[in-house]
């Protein structure tokens, strides 16, 4: 008997093999939820756009999430990436979402470009803490100290501008990712510092870009490598700060000086793009020259002044006037102003070149000779005291000093003050002229006679007793005024102190006291005298009188002794 031919089903049956249904189900089993597919559009309504992606079923695309342009674009049998959000609605229709698949499409494409290091042209957005968000098809973050090689002071400035950027975390489950500018910038400055340092040579002029600042120079970024520009290499003349030449950012050709090859260390200069100035300085500047320079720093000692560029020279405040002194250069001068000088000195080989501003004019002092003559009596001005002399302005800038040893002939002074008083006009005798120190020594007591030459050797005498007032009371001794403009010392050793007795717990100025005088030196022009000999000498009078009286009284006693017998005698012998 023939057997019935099976089915397909009752074969599968038969078999063990999945039923109909569940080979239906199982071909429909990659379109999942939250998956992404393709499909093709086969309407396109008002709120709706219909997609068929193989499906039992059409998907439906709402019409919001396409712009207005991709809707006027869009064709019927157009092809169209989805994402699945719901396998059926109520109505039996996918819903699918082109706007999720777009997004899954860029992710996907990101964390390939993760994986394969790809760089990425990203938009800076905006700035939150910490660092930058940045737009590469999603929202990324960018850290503070990868947006580059070096920190950045004004990340605002960043916003909205595109820079080549590589991702360097990525999660696509927690949404983050993670970019980096300044791998992309090492990358870079790696291959360019392989580059400079296969063709960098000692003597060779390269072009670079400031990258840092210090106060001892600058650090030059001459592609992938950092050379130092130091200041001294900066100008042939005086650099205070790098600041003064160069800012950051700059762009600067510098020369070569030296290439160390094994610690990839370079020295630069900038001075050196041009011929030393200082070659031909003797023959540019002679020794006696006039100038004209620019005033470009001032300093305690003096002030330097820019002959041309590069070129700078010392004014000493001792060689800014003849006759003022000069305690800061700021009284005369300022930075900026022009000047004119005269060349005093050039040392090429110390790079030092000393200049003058009182040698433009003429100097008063070669006309004091002829002025102010030896011993001519002239008028001036008391302008300041010192312990050792008053100072007498003659003229501008001409000053004479009067010593204390030359305010009195007799006087002992002690300051310049118990005679001169600032500001007070004076007549005074010129005594000399030291024309090389420029000094003027002028005398006080010069203008009378000097009483020692005959008036005090004639008045005074050694021996005599003189009395006067006690002017002056010192650790030594006492000044005694004799008269009017002579004084005597009493030596502490003549005051006839007893013990340790102290000079002035017996003595008071503007008392009497007399004395005797034991010396009278005209060369010294010193007159001494002596309570202790004056006293003894009273004393040794007051003896001289005792003994007189008591030899008086003697030779009185003996006539009397003598005359009494002969009475006796007589009246004896007038006795009956």
């Amino acid at each position: 008997m023939e057997q019935p031919i099976a089915t397909p089903v009752e074969e599968a049956l038969a078999n063990d093999e999945p039923s109909l249904d569940e080979m239906y189900e199982e071909s429909f089993r990659p379109f999942t939820e939250r998956s992404v597919v393709e499909g093709e559009v086969i309407n396109i309504g008002k709120d709706h756009v219909l997609v068929d992606i193989g499906y039992k079923s059409e998907g439906m695309v709402s019409v919001r999430e396409l712009t207005e342009q991709e809707l006027e674009d869009l064709k019927v049998g157009d092809r169209m990436l989805v994402f699945i959000e719901q396998k059926e609605n109520h109505e039996g229709n996918l819903i699918l979402s082109k706007e999720k698949a777009d997004k899954m499409k860029v992710w996907e494409e990101l964390e390939k470009w993760y994986h394969d290091e790809v760089v990425i042209e990203s938009r800076i957005v905006s700035r939150i803490k910490g660092g930058m968000i940045v737009d590469i098809g999603v929202k990324a973050f960018l850290p503070g100290s990868q947006v580059n090689l070096h920190p950045v002071r004004d990340l605002d400035a960043l916003i909205g501008k595109t820079f080549p950027m590589k991702i360097i975390k990525f999660n696509h489950q927690r949404g983050s990712i993670v970019v980096s500018r300044r791998v992309v910038l090492e990358e870079a400055r790696a291959i360019k510092r392989k580059d400079t340092l296969a063709s960098l040579e000692e003597g060779q002029f390269v072009d670079g870009t400031v990258k840092n600042i210090t106060a001892y120079g600058a650090f030059i970024d001459l592609g992938g490598i950092d050379g130092l520009l130091h200041i001294t290499d900066m100008s042939w003349g005086r650099v205070t700060h790098p600041a003064e030449i160069c800012v950051v950012g700059d762009k600067i050709n510098v020369r070569v000086l030296k290439y160390d090859r094994e610690n990839s260390r370079v020295s630069l200069g900038l001075k050196q793009r041009s011929e030393d100035p200082w070659i031909h300085m003797n023959e540019k500047y002679p020794v006696g020259i006039r100038h004209t320079g620019k005033v470009v720093s001032l300093a305690d000692y003096g002030a330097f002044v820019e002959l041309e560029p590069g070129i700078e020279g010392l004014v000493h405040v001792s060689e800014m006037s003849w006759t003022q002194e000069i305690r800061h250069p700021s009284k005369i001068l300022s930075v900026g102003s022009q000047i004119e000088v005269t060349v005093l000195h050039v040392d090429q080989d110390g790079r030092k070149i000393s200049l003058g501003t009182k040698q433009t004019e003429p100097n008063p002092w070669d006309l004091i000779e002829r002025k102010y003559a030896v011993g001519a009596t002239i008028p001036g001005k008391v302008k300041s005291l010192t312990d050792f002399g008053a100072f007498i302005g003659l003229e501008e800038g001409i000053d004479g000093l009067i010593h204390i040893s030359d305010m009195s002939w007799t006087k002992h002074i002690r300051h310049p003050s118990e005679i001169f008083k600032k500001g007070s006009q004076t007549e005074a005798v010129v005594l000399k002229i030291d024309r090389e120190k420029e000094r003027l020594s002028l005398g006080y007591k010069q203008l009378t006679a000097n009483p020692w030459d005959e008036f005090i050797p004639s008045r005074y005498h050694v021996g005599e007793i003189s009395k006067g007032r006690i002017s002056k009371i010192t650790d030594f001794g006492i000044f005694v005024e004799l008269e009017e403009g002579v004084e005597g010392l009493i030596h502490v050793s003549e005051a006839d102190l007893e013990g340790s007795a102290k000079i002035e717990d017996h003595f008071t100025v503007d008392t009497e006291v007399e004395a005797k005088l034991i010396k009278v030196d005209t060369v010294e022009r010193k007159i001494a005298l002596s309570i202790r000999e004056y006293r003894q000498g009273i004393e040794r009078e007051q003896i001289e009188t005792f003994n007189q009286t008591q030899q008086v009284d003697a030779e009185n006693s003996d006539d009397t002794a003598t005359e009494t017998p002969i009475e006796e005698k007589t009246d004896g012998e007038n006795i009956p």
